[in-house]
């Protein structure tokens, strides 16, 4: 009777964590978790320094509910897509791990208590503004935009842009021209990135009828509209340098990585192969992530 007990609850214990890690991966924590450290770069940049503790914990708590709920709603409308697409197909709503409702309730939950952290515990336009976001990500990009229009990732990248916004009225209690710098760095920088994906996974998105730029313009204005972004990315890096924002650390490093970048680009046009594409998906990622560490790093060192 006791090893049966025993048993049972093992077994509860397994099937708690389970479901917790299926309600975890709605959220898209490696997203997150991007979203996070460029929230956290402006909150660096706007304080000039560390911020403080009791700013800096709320603020990524609640963003981070914020970012998660958007992706668990994001999935909940997208549930009849996802399933047609390989890449997709087991995430938890369509491989019937989580009924759509409870999906549906988890995200706006999250949002909810996001808004709830943010207003109290840091201040009402941080709030707003990571509202802001989860509903440009869910109302603008995945009901209105992304199956009806190849301007999808172009208008839809706002979305992940604002946590920068959040990040900076976090510290400020405003918004001034340099966050909205900062927003449009990321603003430029999700085409060449999400296209480079799309030339990679564009069978899915046709058979999903997605109008992703490869399936709706082809894959060569793809990496023609791809080089054209990066190169306007990389001039806009070096505005910050020019309205004294950063020093020479960050100028040093938004040159080499937007050779970087403009190098892998002009191999995708060269080589049109799948293996281009994944190594510029790879890069562009890598490339916003030190990028954004080259602007705490100037900010801290100079």
């Amino acid at each position: 009777m006791a090893t049966s007990i025993r048993t049972r609850a093992q077994l509860d214990k397994r099937g708690f964590w389970t479901t917790v890690r299926t309600y975890l991966e709605l959220t898209k924590l490696r997203i997150v978790l991007l979203l996070l450290f460029t929230t956290v770069t402006a909150m660096i940049v706007a304080a000039n320094g560390i911020p403080s503790p009791l700013i800096v914990i709320p603020t990524l708590l609640g963003g981070a509910l914020s970012a998660g709920g958007a992706s668990v709603i994001n999935q909940y409308l997208d549930r009849d897509m996802d399933a047609q697409m390989s890449r997709t197909a087991r995430r938890p709503i369509p491989s019937g791990r989580v009924k759509p409702i409870n999906a549906l309730l988890f995200g706006l939950g999250l949002i909810a208590w996001s808004s709830f952290i943010l207003w109290v515990f840091v201040n009402p336009l941080t709030s707003l503004l990571a509202l802001g976001g989860a509903v440009y990500y869910v109302v603008i990009y995945t009901m209105l935009l992304k199956r009806n229009t190849v301007l999808n990732i172009l208008i839809g990248g706002g979305a992940g842009a604002m946590p920068v916004l959040v990040g900076w009225a976090a510290v400020t209690g405003s918004l001034s021209f340099e966050p909205f710098l900062l927003f449009a760095i990321i603003f430029y920088w999700t085409p060449p990135h999400s296209w480079a994906l799309a030339l990679l996974i564009n069978k899915d998105y046709a058979a999903a009828k997605v109008p992703m730029m490869p399936v709706a313009r082809g894959e060569a204005v793809t990496r023609q509209q791809i080089m054209w972004y990066s190169v306007q990315l990389v001039i806009l890096t070096i505005l910050p340098v020019l309205f004294g924002m950063f020093g020479a650390i960050y100028l040093l490093a938004a040159i080499a990585l937007g050779g970087g970048l403009l190098y892998y680009a002009y191999q995708l046009i060269q080589k049109k192969d799948g293996a281009a594409a994944k190594k510029m998906y790879k890069y562009s990622t890598m490339y916003l992530a030190y990028l954004f560490m080259a602007m705490i790093i100037d900010v801290l060192l100079l």
